[in-house]
């Protein structure tokens, strides 16, 4: 951190790591102008520049350049976008960021955020690729495994590699319930069950903060409270079409299960999601302006005092991609920006995500409409959060070390076992002679359609043809329907039916060879019409082809357990209540379901 000058008015005593963290941050606030607390505020994107160095704009995603935001705007909570090539760019762009903070004139350090990024998911709204990070099954495949040691271990592990190139903020974990089988986002929960979703939240939890935030912490942002599934007909509150969460099964206080256990496990943040509750005791607004959620609920009844942060554009229309991103300002569609964070402020929340308009706060405060104090308020959390997680002491990381650690060995190993593990067998035929499909034999021939060509080499010898082929294995991905914009389709929704041309191809394929069906189980896909055609099949929740290679050719035995009902037809997901668990009529294969080759159950 650079020291202010000798002549600086700036009283350094926040800088003093043994006073209390409460006089710290009264001291630092009192110090504070209206411009530098309303920086505080404001949890935007930021990017990462090429080699490392500090980012010019972003006009794709209309993302601010890094000296705008920081010095011309007086913003110090950021969400990383994107990956650097390396560890090493990654930490020499963070403290490269910390030094411009810290040159400011309270040198108040950056607090850097991150979505998911030690999985499969590419999803610039939700989620990004592991890159140098070791990469482990999505949450719904961790939940498939359903050992809390294990979800710990990985948090722990995910905890040493953020941290080493100084994030220290998850956005994570999602801890919905997957209630409603057509919504896009559950691959990142931990599936349909609530007691199930409430042990594996508090490891994870507990594996990113430890038992008390500190400085070696990364902070949790739990979301999205108070439960996102019950999505009307599974469409995301991202988009307009899905702003409604219903409950026609009067299912409200179910969803609340999870974060009751997140509490109890200390999560230091929570997101309030987009919906907007219908036909309910709360208020019919998108749940970050929604007074009777955030004050009433989660203040009140469940006495939070950490950060509110909402999700990501409430307030301002954006553009990506050149196409128009209205605000998700469900409910309050008819209110200026001005009067949507007046809102916000007024639901009790602390901070705007994805926004970089401090100058509208001070404007709200100068006018009247909002008072200082209340300001003061979000101010002390933001802050207290800074100086518990050490960053007021130690801003920098050590750039060998971040090489040293994120994506190591053991880190990768047990990623790629989890992985194995998480593989779930639906379904395993036998052949002529009786003998189950699966494991297959090492060397046999085989006919392959979306695996690595490459990776099979090693098990077996692949051929071009399935005419040639002793066995055919096929990976598919869970149907989805094609949106109108980029931005859309990265949300995987609407019917879970596999389209007839492509179904009527895979099944005259098992009628040519013994064929072995990988699912990529984002969503729960209808697979009624392939069992009893294909010879075996199995689900994965975010896995590589030597992994599925592993399973199928016996190195390692599928633990997975289906962490929701895969119903057996649309009809009866069009059917079910979407806020109620396990309602699809005669699911094709249960919440649970999993066999193994030792067992054959």
């Amino acid at each position: 951190m650079i020291d202010p000058p000798a002549t600086s008015p700036v009283d350094p005593a926040f800088r003093n790591a043994g006073l209390p963290v409460t006089k710290r941050v009264e001291n630092l606030l009192s110090q504070m102008t209206l411009e530098e607390k309303a920086g505080l505020f404001f949890h935007t994107m930021i990017t990462i520049g090429e080699d490392g160095e500090l980012a010019d704009a972003d006009p794709v995603f209309g993302i601010p350049s890094t000296s705008d935001l920081v010095e011309g705007r007086g913003m110090t909570h950021f969400n990383v976008f994107g990956a650097a090539a390396s560890a090493t760019q990654m930490a020499l762009w963070h403290n490269k960021l910390q030094e411009l903070a810290g040159a400011t004139r309270l040198g108040i350090p950056v607090t850097l955020s991150t979505d998911p990024r030690h999985s499969f998911t590419e999803n610039p709204g939700t989620a990004m690729l592991a890159g140098p990070f070791s990469q482990w099954p999505e949450p719904l495949g961790l939940a498939a495994i359903g050992d809390a040691d294990l979800v710990e271990r990985f948090g722990d592990i995910a905890r040493q590699e953020y941290t080493a190139v100084g994030l220290r903020v998850a956005l994570h974990p999602q801890i919905d319930l997957a209630t409603e089988p057509r919504w896009a986002r559950q691959v990142a929960t931990f599936g349909e069950d609530a007691e199930l979703t409430g042990k594996l939240a508090a490891a994870y939890i507990r594996g990113f903060q430890g038992e008390s935030l500190g400085p070696d912490s990364v902070a949790t942002m739990t979301k999205h409270f108070p439960g996102g599934g019950p999505q009307k007909d599974g469409e995301d509150p991202h988009f307009a079409y899905g702003r409604e969460q219903v409950y026609p099964g009067n299912n409200f206080e179910h969803h609340l299960l999870p974060f009751e256990a997140a509490f109890d496990a200390g999560s230091s943040q929570i997101m309030p999601y987009y919906g907007m509750p219908v036909g309910t005791e709360y208020d019919e607004v998108g749940f970050g302006f929604n007074k009777s959620v955030i004050t009433g609920l989660l203040r009140e009844r469940y006495t939070f005092d950490g950060v509110v942060c909402t999700d990501w554009g409430l307030l301002s229309d954006a553009v990506i991609a050149g196409e128009p991103f209205p605000a998700r300002a469900w409910g309050v569609e008819h209110l200026s920006t001005r009067e949507r964070m007046l809102a916000v402020l007024n639901a009790g929340a602390d901070q705007f995500g994805g926004e970089a308009i401090p100058e509208l706060l001070v404007d709200l405060v100068r006018s009247g409409k909002i008072s200082e104090e209340r300001i003061d308020v979000s101010a002390r959390r933001l802050l207290r959060e800074k100086f518990v997680l050490g960053l007021f002491d130690s801003p920098l990381v050590d750039v060998e070390r971040a090489e040293a650690i994120v994506g190591n060995t053991e880190f990768r190993a047990a990623g790629e076992a989890a992985q194995r593990a998480s593989f779930t067998l639906l379904a395993n035929g036998t052949d002529a002679a009786g003998a189950p499909i699966l494991p297959l034999s090492r060397g046999i021939k085989v006919y392959l359609q979306g695996v690595s060509a490459e990776a099979a080499a090693g098990y077996g010898k692949v051929v071009d043809s399935p005419e040639e082929a002793d066995v055919a294995i096929v990976r598919l991905q869970a149907p989805y329907e094609q949106r109108e914009t980029m931005f859309e389709n990265f949300f995987h929704a609407g019917s879970l039916d596999y389209p007839a041309e492509q179904l009527e191809g895979l099944v005259a394929l098992c009628g040519m060879v013994p064929t072995v069906i990988d699912v990529f189980l984002d969503r729960p896909a209808i697979l009624t019409p392939l069992v009893g055609e294909a010879a075996a099949i199995t689900a994965n929740f975010g896995a590589g082809s030597h992994a599925l290679l592993d399973v199928l050719f016996g190195v390692a035995d599928p633990r997975g357990r289906l962490p929701m009902d895969l119903p057996r037809s649309m009809d009866a997901v069009q059917a079910s209540l979407p806020d109620v668990p396990f309602d699809t009529a005669d699911p094709l294969f249960r919440f649970g379901h999993g066999l193994g080759f030792s067992t054959g159950s």
